[in-house]
């Protein structure tokens, strides 16, 4: 897969501007935005994602020929892609983090939509990773990686992530499933994920075969599709 980039000094969200690039002019696949500034960035959970300049604020857009239940593989897939760019310091937690020790320093928002028969019409893939800058968040450390301009890291990022794109056409998503896993915390490590109002808190016990997160709680082993591990 090969990646166009398009660079903007300033935009409300990449993401905004990429899910409307996809729906309404049928981009194809392959289409990077990047902004070197974000005025209304967003994360996940409908938080806001403080993008200054000097930071790393991307939106990649994909049309892979998966079921549409299969879109959340795929932010694993750009997970490992930006563990890949970013160097082996870095850990992944579950679904979307990218860590420094116990700071975030970068998340993955996914969007996609579906066609009528079920199939992914679009995915687009917003990376924000904290570079030169590690903005605050409510009740959560974050770190920066380092100065680097973001140019350079997203096309580190974008090769890495079209590597990863071909291993998923040849040898579908076990090997994606064995790196995430390998950059994610250690089996056996005490989890909580946080469901809504509820919490569950349990022993990780890796990634099911479809990506779900697996914890053990009270002697079962159960699976969870959805959910952030605090």
């Amino acid at each position: 897969m090969k990646f166009r980039l398009e660079v903007f000094d300033s935009l409300p969200s990449t993401a905004t501007l990429m899910a409307a690039r996809a729906a309404e002019e049928a981009a194809p696949a392959g289409l990077a935005i990047l902004a070197r500034q974000q005025t209304a960035g967003r994360g996940t959970q409908g938080r806001a994602w403080q993008s200054p300049p000097g930071n790393l604020h991307l939106s990649v857009l994909l049309r892979p020929a998966a079921p549409a239940r299969a879109a959340p593989q795929w932010a694993l897939l750009a997970a490992v892609a930006l563990h890949d760019a970013a160097g082996a310091a870095t850990r992944l937690k579950w679904p979307n983090d990218l860590m420094l020790g116990d700071a975030k320093a970068g998340g993955i928002l996914t969007q996609s939509a579906a066609t009528a028969d079920g199939m992914i019409d679009w995915l687009t893939l917003g990376i924000g990773v904290n570079l030169a800058h590690a903005p605050e968040l409510p009740g959560r450390a974050t770190a920066a990686l380092g100065a680097e301009p973001p140019e350079e890291f997203a096309a580190r990022l974008l090769a890495a992530l079209a590597v990863r794109a071909e291993t998923h056409a040849s040898a579908g998503f076990a090997p994606i499933r064995a790196a995430w896993m390998a950059a994610g915390p250690p089996l056996g490590a005490a989890l909580s994920l946080q469901q809504g109002a509820s919490r569950h808190n349990g022993r990780y016990e890796g990634l099911s075969p479809s990506g779900s997160l697996l914890l053990a709680i009270e002697g079962r082993v159960l699976e969870f599709h959805a959910g952030e591990v605090v």
